[in-house]
């Protein structure tokens, strides 16, 4: 069985058994986690989508808290001594898919 399903605004394609990195969900390491919020649904070459695609995806929280790569924004004017550096490491949550009802 297969899902489309939209996490904090961006959309994923699970499995059940599937490990994947998403935005920050708030919750602890062991949490069970459902996202109703599901786009598409193939089970055994049956397809539903939008509106008939009425599944919940369940999940558990792995890992609460993973900082990606640092990313720097270095912006510089030349001949003018301007230069400003700001960088940031952005927060996923590691869940595992459980099931696709």
């Amino acid at each position: 069985m297969l899902a489309v399903v939209k996490i904090a605004g961006q959309q994923f394609k699970v499995q059940a058994g599937d490990k994947l990195y998403v935005p920050h969900i708030q919750g602890n390491t062991g949490d069970k986690v459902e996202f109703n919020d599901v786009l598409f649904v193939d089970n055994a070459g049956t397809v539903a989508a939008g509106t008939n695609a009425k599944a919940t995806v369940k999940a558990e929280i792995v890992t609460a808290l993973v900082q990606g790569d640092k990313v720097i924004a270095f912006k510089m004017k030349r001949r003018k001594g301007f230069r400003k550096k700001h960088g940031h490491r952005t927060h996923y949550t590691q869940i595992k898919i459980e099931s696709i009802a």
